[in-house]
């Protein structure tokens, strides 16, 4: 059944990757503060990498603009070098946090249950996890998306109640899309969020899809923001690469605002 409408407000989060010292992030949080104002009607988190954290926080202090974090070790604390844990980024303000993002799957080797253990991690630490799920070209060629979405959306949500699973929110990144410009049709993105929001369904609660944030997040720039937010699937947004150029990324937010 077609969704009428999206949740609102819209999220759009910017994941700044491995971009932007403290410094030059303190700048790019200070234009977007600027460009933004306070009349927006969407939901915006900045997720720049863990040294600039305390630098965007000061930078969007009281402008109602969300700090968000790129990953978070599933221990509290403890003999983890180089890890940074959820009572850490909770202490500079973060209150959304990336788990499972194709990058870390694919290139440094996170399973499904490495994923599901800081989903946790982030809700015990009263962080919001975007949990991120999505299809290589390959398992797409091969007719699995599906499959892979079912996997990876159980692998986190069974075992958490319904009050906790609503304490989250899922990004839908078609890992062929990612920084490769290519963009989901989108029928394709309709359709593998209507399978997740099912999958929700199935394995917390019915109905809890259709009022759980599920964002898009493939090569989304200013360019095809208003077409994508035509969907009513798409809650919003993870943005990658056009989150550092403060003018684009205000031109996304403002196509994911309703008029």
């Amino acid at each position: 059944m077609a969704r009428p409408w999206p949740r609102q407000p819209r999220l759009i989060a910017g994941n700044w990757k491995m971009n932007k010292t403290a410094q030059e992030g303190s700048a790019l949080a200070g234009q977007l503060k600027g460009l933004l104002g306070t009349t927006r009607r969407c939901e915006i988190a900045l997720c720049p990498p863990y040294p600039a954290l305390e630098s965007v926080a000061a930078a969007v202090r009281g402008s109602g603009i969300h700090l968000g974090a790129q990953d978070l070790h599933p221990e509290p604390k403890g003999a983890f070098t180089g890890a940074v844990s959820g009572p850490m980024l909770s202490a500079v303000g973060c209150r959304f946090v990336i788990v499972g993002h194709s990058e870390r799957r694919h290139g440094m080797g996170e399973d499904d249950a490495l994923v599901a253990r800081k989903a946790r991690a982030a809700l015990r630490d009263g962080l919001t996890p975007i949990v991120c799920v999505g299809e290589t070209l390959s398992e797409r060629e091969a007719g699995g998306t599906a499959d892979v979405l079912v996997r990876q959306v159980r692998a986190v949500y069974e075992g958490l109640g319904e009050a906790e699973a609503r304490a989250t929110v899922v990004a839908y990144e078609p890992v062929w899309a990612i920084g490769t410009g290519k963009v989901a049709s989108l029928e394709q993105a309709r359709e593998a969020h209507q399978l997740v929001r099912a999958t929700l369904d199935r394995v917390v609660a019915p109905g809890l899809g259709q009022s759980l944030a599920v964002l898009y997040g493939g090569s989304v720039n200013a360019e095809n923001a208003a077409a994508l937010f035509g969907e009513a699937e798409l809650d919003g947004a993870l943005v990658g690469g056009a989150s550092l150029e403060a003018a684009g990324f205000w031109r996304i937010c403002a196509a994911a605002t309703p008029r």
